[in-house]
């Protein structure tokens, strides 16, 4: 269940539409942040406080991808390797990650430090390979740029 803070922020989220059920979004980030990711009871918890049925929560949530339906590591490398970020060498970049992370597509190192999720596009092309850790964007990826950027992460 969620705390009586994070309650409050969700209140705040719906006071801002005039449909509870246009505060699902934000509710279910909400609830991921707090949980980690979203299990069922994070689910049901977005059901309660927003009081619609978790068939909506469920379906809303397995739709995006942003949201997560297992535990993730601490940070989310969210790699991207449709055809610009492949032709300059994501695909190399994910056996980096494997070799020197020991994180693999779908996967959490064995560490948990870190989970890697292989995106279809992130619209960077023009600044190829790119990649998302947590929210934060970088771009013109290589393998050393790449270790670089993950050593902040720990």
């Amino acid at each position: 269940m969620f705390n009586e803070t994070v309650l409050k922020e969700i209140d705040g989220i719906k006071a801002r539409y005039p449909d509870r059920k246009s505060a699902l979004l934000p509710s279910l980030y909400i609830a991921q942040r707090e949980f980690g990711w979203l299990s069922d009871e994070a689910m049901v918890s977005v059901s309660k406080a927003l009081n619609v049925p978790e068939a909506m929560v469920r379906g809303t949530a397995s739709f995006y991808s942003m949201y997560k339906h297992k535990p993730v590591g601490r940070h989310v490398i969210q790699l991207c390797t449709n055809v610009s970020c492949m032709i300059l060498g994501a695909e190399k970049l994910v056996d980096f990650l494997g070799s020197r992370y020991g994180v693999q597509p779908n996967g959490t190192s064995e560490d948990g430090r870190f989970s890697l999720v292989i995106m279809e596009c992130i619209g960077a092309c023009g600044t190829a390979p790119a990649m998302l850790v947590n929210t934060d964007f970088h771009e013109n990826l290589s393998e050393k740029s790449l270790e670089d950027i993950l050593e902040q992460y720990k």
